[in-house]
């Protein structure tokens, strides 16, 4: 698997997003994707407890430990890799969470707008 360009919403670099718990496709900590990842895990954001809830209730429980698979669980305020479509989905009901632009690959935008992005960002200067 060969990982697109590591370039961001804002066309700068890639920040890392996180490494407490290691997120992404890759489990690099970085919202990298590619041609492989059907997901589209390139939204990085800030889990809450309202999103948590609301990922377990449509059939992604990401807060529930899996020792199988290495995953302690998320906890509201981890960083985490998220699908760009189940970010848009949590957006439309109200529910999502925030994001860290600069983190946020470029390729979501082939299914989040970059407006709902921005006003969901923490990030300083929102682009």
């Amino acid at each position: 698997m060969t990982p697109d360009s590591s370039i961001n919403v804002l066309n700068q670099p890639l920040t890392l997003c996180g490494t407490d718990p290691v997120t992404g496709f890759f489990r690099d900590g970085h919202c990298n994707t590619c041609a492989e990842d059907q997901g589209s895990h390139t939204v990085c954001a800030v889990m809450t407890a309202e999103f948590l809830a609301y990922s377990k209730y449509v059939g992604n429980d990401l807060s529930t430990p899996r020792p199988e698979f290495g995953f302690a669980g998320l906890k509201p305020g981890d960083p985490w890799c998220l699908c760009a479509g189940r970010f848009l989905q949590a957006a439309d009901e109200g529910c999502a969470p925030q994001v860290h632009l600069a983190a946020t690959h470029l390729r979501a935008l082939d299914i989040v707008p970059l407006e709902v992005l921005r006003a969901l960002a923490v990030d300083a200067a929102k682009g």
